[in-house]
């Protein structure tokens, strides 16, 4: 017992202890592996329209003309996630709003949980396989934000001015790792 005391008060493996609970503790810090098991759902509702407001009367003591329709959100594109790094289900729209701005929508998601995960809109073609995991910081890329939750439905507003044309595909995307976790490719409706 003694001669395990005069071992372990050494500088050098006091030095050894310290680093590998630094390494271990960088190690949890970066990996994050309890997001594993741990499932973030967001429950977003599809944005709507407003009522319009009812037009007024072409003269004083007529009645008032029925509101004009207003557009409801138009899709746009849409797409079936495929899985890259982790297995991933749900399916992708690009809707229009009356305003004129865009929302892309992922509904029914279903995906692991992990470090840094991101919603981008990519230039990239949507790989099968390993071949499709690093593909999507290769081109042009558009972030809209953190994943909100690894399951369910949720809304990300594109920024203003972002040109629909110039990119085919939507990928969650982990920042952290430089991976896809899973991919669509956009098809104009």
């Amino acid at each position: 017992m003694a001669g395990v005391r005069r071992l372990v008060t050494r500088p050098v493996v006091i030095g050894a202890l310290v680093l590998l609970v630094a390494v271990g503790g960088f190690g949890l810090y970066w990996f994050q592996p309890w997001k594993l098991w741990a499932d973030e759902t967001v429950q977003e509702a599809a944005p709507e329209v407003t009522a319009p407001a009812p037009v007024a009367p072409a003269s004083p003591g007529a009645p008032s003309a029925e509101p004009s329709a207003a557009p409801g959100p138009r899709t746009l594109a849409t797409g079936t996630l495929i899985s890259h790094e982790h297995a991933t289900t749900g399916t992708v729209r690009v809707l229009r709003l009356a305003d004129g701005s865009h929302v892309l929508r992922l509904e029914d998601l279903d995906t692991s949980n992990g470090p840094d995960l991101r919603v981008w809109l990519t230039d990239a073609p949507v790989l099968p396989g390993k071949d499709g995991w690093h593909v999507f910081d290769d081109g042009a890329h558009v972030s809209l934000g953190k994943l909100k939750g690894n399951k369910g439905d949720q809304n990300y507003r594109l920024p203003a001015g972002t040109d629909l044309k110039a990119y085919t595909s939507v990928t969650i995307w982990c920042d952290r790792f430089d991976v896809s976790f899973g991919a669509a490719t956009l098809q104009r409706a």
